[in-house]
């Protein structure tokens, strides 16, 4: 019976008849599957029951209705019925369907909304839109989210950069904290001690721990066109948490036809950030590439991550000639065709193909990698080769 109840809420009502004819009689939907079904009605089928358990299947005229109520009730029903990733999808269709997106307008629906970030980007599209009373529930789902995110990354990425920066050089302070073992004991196999079967080191060697500060630039120029929502989410978290470190002079640009330059406020706030992007519109890559050379004072001490499908709506042969001249005076450069948990981006072949002929590699990353490429591109590994492992061990 339990694949049938499956099949049937996979199916929809119209699948009722020919279904029960397998269940002998049995009930296909007990009334939590009853429930469940209404849900998936409101969004999937063309038509709905009544409530009444009997009598033939009715049209929808309203699908979900213009209640704010029955939507916020409706939120709270799939939330109950379905696992976190499913709910996800559920919202997503429900507002790409039924054309929901002004009833998140009202405080009590968005309270009911499972943070997440397809909904985020929701928010980030209907920026302008969004009245005053609900601003506050919209700026707290974002919040968390962006938290969820900087919990998941900030870590790892701490690491990576002060990994790459200070751990190269060793310093004559001693610090048991700072001992870098590795060294000390290949430094001193030379005096292994056979009878007691010690090594007795004639010298130990400790870590620098000492923090130059804005030792790296870190560019992140930002294509905030609609396709690349999360890439945008995760772009301004992960700017967030370079601005924050010492180390890095952080500047974080986004772009569509125009460029807006968020460095301040991705510093302070990422969430004021992402209420700064306007989700959408054209792309001129090259503008922005443009902008960004003015941040670039010691090429050989920065690096410049392009995060875009590389569509190019404005000038392409001029933004080829900028990025080979970037990469030419030494810039550490990185295009990331998406920053995302999603599988393989479209992106425009015949550019990413030209500016891995000058030694720009392109590539989708997801965010868990990041801190690898991050560090590797720091100590100055190969970046063809650094891509081909990341994107290796993404998939």
């Amino acid at each position: 019976m339990e694949h049938l109840r499956r099949w049937r809420l996979i199916l929809g009502r119209d699948s009722e008849e020919k279904l029960s004819g397998f269940a002998q009689g049995a009930g296909l939907l007990d009334e939590e599957a009853g429930m469940m079904d209404e849900a998936l009605a409101a969004i999937y089928d063309d038509t709905a029951g009544d409530g009444s358990g009997g009598g033939p299947p009715r049209r929808r005229s309203a699908g979900l209705g213009s209640s704010s109520p029955r939507l916020a009730k409706w939120l709270g029903d799939i939330r109950t019925f379905f696992p976190s990733d499913v709910v996800s999808v559920i919202q997503s269709d429900a507002i790409e369907r039924k054309g929901l997106k002004e009833l998140l307008f009202e405080p009590e629906t968005l309270s009911q909304v499972k943070p997440d970030l397809r909904m985020v980007a929701t928010l980030m599209s209907l920026r302008g839109r969004i009245p005053e009373k609900t601003k506050d529930t919209a700026r707290q789902l974002v919040r968390t989210v962006v938290e969820e995110i900087k919990k998941r990354l900030e870590s790892e990425l701490r690491s990576a950069v002060t990994g790459a920066l200070n751990r190269r050089r060793h310093s004559p302070l001693p610090s048991i904290s700072s001992m870098d073992w590795k060294a000390t004991i290949r430094r001193n196999l030379k005096h292994y001690d056979t009878e007691s079967r010690r090594l007795i080191p004639e010298k130990f060697y400790f870590f620098d721990r000492a923090r130059r500060s804005k030792e790296w630039t870190v560019i992140l120029d930002i294509d905030q066109s609609g396709s690349m929502a999360d890439s945008v989410i995760y772009a301004s978290v992960i700017g967030s948490i370079f601005a924050s470190l010492p180390s890095l002079d952080t500047r974080v640009v986004a772009f569509d036809t125009e460029v807006v330059d968020l460095s301040e406020q991705c510093a302070h706030d990422p969430v004021d950030m992402l209420f700064g992007i306007q989700l959408g519109g054209g792309t001129d890559i090259n503008k922005s590439v443009e902008y960004c050379e003015q941040f670039v004072t010691e090429p050989k001490k920065t690096l410049f991550i392009v995060i875009s499908d590389l569509y190019e709506g404005g000038n392409q042969a001029a933004l080829l000639r900028r990025m080979e001249s970037l990469r030419q005076a030494g810039v550490t450069v990185l295009c990331l065709l998406a920053l995302s948990d999603n599988g393989n981006p479209s992106y425009d072949e015949n550019v990413a193909r030209k500016l891995a002929g000058f030694g720009i590699p392109c590539f989708g990353c997801t965010p868990d990698r990041l801190p690898e490429l991050i560090e590797g591109a720091l100590k100055g590994k190969d970046l063809h080769a650094l891509a081909a492992d990341v994107g290796a061990k993404g998939k």
